[in-house]
């Protein structure tokens, strides 16, 4: 009777600790995160990049004669376009109209010298003094002719005015700054890894604060032969025809360029986690009831999707949702 009862005894004991594992297990299952899966596979993705510059005039010429002399008349005003080879300011003529005496003294004083020459009285060193002479006189002349009326070199607008007429001209800020603005141009710092993709002739989509979502088209017109060992980025300018003059120096602008496309997976924006106190990203990829922890670089941002450059497999399942309570190679359930 007494080993009946121990045996019944050991028997509920099995019975009851089989219960209880079955009910440890349905615990531990129950314990797995749940997540939400997206199916995430490799397709071709536009490689557009953008670069943020200030609108610069194609050319910009300053206005100012090469020795001090005073300003007589200023012809023009800020905002004024001017044609090329207009005259612009014209400064004092005193110093010329004397240069223009000297000069014709010169030349009517060698015509004797060359006459002499001629017929043997007077030396050849003496001929070449005064033909040196008078060369000197031209060059002096014509350096203040060009001086006492300044031309603009280029078609463009009087961006600046930093004289009154009577000022005396002395050197330092020009007389005027005349800028050409069709066309306009852009300096861009490309990324070296582009340095083989940039063409010149390749067109660039050009967007302007001012100008709200309106799109100007734009091309490469000078690719800069040398990387910067600082920034590892090379400069391309981008020219704008501009002729409706629309665009001016000093605008914000975005230029856009398209280097073609390239596979690489796609994910949903949600499946990006950010890693506290670093700049790095993450996705969790599933695969036999696990989950991975996948450091990933980052493409483009595409609505609501992300190009990823590396970390996760074509033809991959990520998760989406119940990010929080994962660890990496952590079991999951998967919400169905």
């Amino acid at each position: 009777m007494k080993r009946s009862i121990q045996l019944l005894a050991l028997l509920a004991t099995v019975v009851l600790g089989a219960c209880n594992g079955e009910k440890t297990a349905e615990k531990k299952a129950e314990e797995k995160p749940v997540v939400k899966l997206a199916a995430v596979e490799s397709r071709p993705v536009d490689q557009i990049q953008e670069y943020t510059a200030t609108v610069e005039a194609d050319v910009t010429n300053k206005i100012a004669p090469s020795s001090p002399v005073r300003i007589d008349r200023i012809l023009v005003e800020v905002g004024d376009r001017v044609a090329k080879g207009q005259k612009l300011v014209e400064m004092d003529a005193a110093n010329l109209k004397q240069a223009k005496a000297r000069l014709d003294n010169m030349e009517i004083e060698f015509k004797r010298t060359d006459e002499l020459y001629k017929v043997g009285g007077t030396s050849k060193s003496a001929w070449d003094a005064s033909k040196m002479q008078l060369d000197v006189q031209k060059t002096a002349y014509q350096n203040l002719l060009e001086n006492t009326a300044l031309i603009s070199p280029v078609a463009g607008i009087v961006t600046a005015r930093n004289y009154d007429n009577g000022d005396m001209y002395s050197g330092g800020n020009p007389v005027l700054v005349v800028e050409q603005m069709t066309p306009v141009k852009l300096k861009i710092n490309v990324s070296e890894q582009h340095f083989a993709d940039v063409k010149l002739g390749m067109s660039a989509a050009v967007k302007l604060d001012v100008y709200a979502d309106e799109t100007f088209e734009g091309t490469v017109s000078l690719i800069y032969p040398t990387i910067d060992t600082t920034t590892r980025t090379f400069i391309v300018e981008v020219k704008l025809a501009n002729r409706d003059q629309r665009v001016r120096p000093g605008m914000f602008a975005r230029a856009t360029l398209n280097f073609g496309t390239q596979e690489h997976v796609v994910v949903p924006d949600i499946a990006i986690v950010k890693q506290a106190g670093s700049g790095d990203r993450y996705v969790y990829v599933y695969k036999d009831g696990k989950v991975s922890y996948n450091k990933v670089e980052l493409g483009r941002r595409m609505d609501t999707e992300y190009e990823l450059i590396s970390g996760v497999p074509d033809n991959s399942q990520v998760v989406i949702a119940g990010q929080a309570r994962l660890l990496n190679g952590m079991d999951v359930t998967v919400e169905k």
